[in-house]
């Protein structure tokens, strides 16, 4: 099977691409940056790469036309909370113009199943319930990050509507090692031993996946996945409290014991968010991350494990395995570096 992958480098498609080789499947990656380590990695593993970026469509027509795929995965996009307003133009191109781009070309080159990689963020917070895939979204966007994923979910839905062969795919907060979100940020920081005791949203239930679980079920999308269908491809669901026990049990180290009300983490994060940015680092400690932290996004896998077979670890089991990962490369970075 020929497969063509956009995003195949990044936190997600790096384990995306591998399982499709895994398949035996002939694999292209759409990349920016050929000459990039991680997509030296995955040439060297067996894929092929061609030049393309998502916001520009002409190199997409190129890269449909060199490869003739029977399968599209439009996995690409951009991740990251607590971006500054000048970076908003390029996330909406990437993540809203990008979605757009990808599934025209995709129809207009007649390729027989596309999987979009969504996320359950566009549906926003749920309001306590455990919602699935017929839940419909009424709660504020927190940032602008989740605004760009619900316009593109939008777009999804109307190419799926318009009966092309589209298959929508949510993950909900995916962790593993290298995770670049804030919770990728703060978990390094804190098996570092370098987080403060501080922290907020203690009673806020998010929906975990352990990367690896993610991308099998977004190849079990493209096996088994029904044209048309829509699958919650989360994990599964546990508080903030939780995950800093689970985080202070894997790491040997005592969790964070103060818990900020809202308004005071607001006003600590308005304050961090710049320093962050001046550092030249991502504001993973920012206002758009507290609000967005303040929440129940409780999201079930039910449709994807009895529809695609999709298994996914306990969310405890997903962050003892990160937490682990990321003391295993921490220790192996510092006897490189001695």
């Amino acid at each position: 099977m020929r497969v063509l992958i956009s995003g195949g480098t990044g936190f997600i498609g790096k384990h995306l691409t591998h399982k499709a080789l895994q398949r035996g499947w002939e694999v292209t990656l759409i990349v920016r940056k050929p000459d990039s380590e991680a997509a030296r990695d995955l040439a060297g593993q067996g894929a092929s790469l061609v030049l393309g970026d998502v916001t520009d469509r002409a190199s997409l027509d190129a890269a449909f036309t060199v490869t003739q795929p029977d399968l599209f995965f439009h996995n690409a996009g951009w991740y990251e909370l607590g971006i500054s307003p000048r970076m908003r133009r390029r996330m909406w191109a990437v993540n809203v113009e990008g979605t757009e781009n990808a599934l025209t070309m995709a129809a207009s080159h007649g390729v027989g199943k596309s999987i979009y990689t969504s996320s359950t963020t566009a549906f926003g917070d749920t309001g306590g319930e455990v919602a699935d895939e017929g839940f419909t979204r009424t709660a504020e966007h927190l940032s602008y990050y989740e605004y760009t994923k619900s316009e593109a979910h939008a777009v999804g839905l109307r190419h799926r509507a318009a009966g092309e062969p589209v298959v929508i795919a949510c993950p909900a907060q995916v962790v593993g090692l290298g995770d670049h979100s804030a919770f990728g940020q703060l978990a390094r920081l804190f098996i570092r031993g370098l987080l403060p005791p501080i922290t907020w949203g203690a009673e806020s239930w998010f929906t975990f996946g352990h990367v690896e679980d993610v991308a099998e079920s977004l190849i079990l999308s493209g096996e088994k996945g029904k044209i048309g269908e829509l699958y919650f491809i989360g994990g599964e669901m546990i508080t903030l409290r939780r995950m800093m026990e689970v985080w202070g049990d894997a790491a040997n180290r005592a969790p964070p014991f103060i818990w900020l009300p809202k308004s005071i983490a607001l006003a600590q994060a308005a304050l961090i968010a710049p320093l962050l940015r001046l550092a030249g680092k991502p504001a993973f400690i920012s206002p758009e991350v507290v609000r967005s932290s303040f929440v129940s996004f409780r999201y079930s896998s039910a449709k994807a494990e009895a529809q695609l077979g999709a298994r996914f670890r306990s969310a405890e089991q997903a962050w003892n395995d990160t937490i682990e990962a990321e003391m295993a490369q921490t220790s192996l970075k510092e006897i490189v570096e001695s």
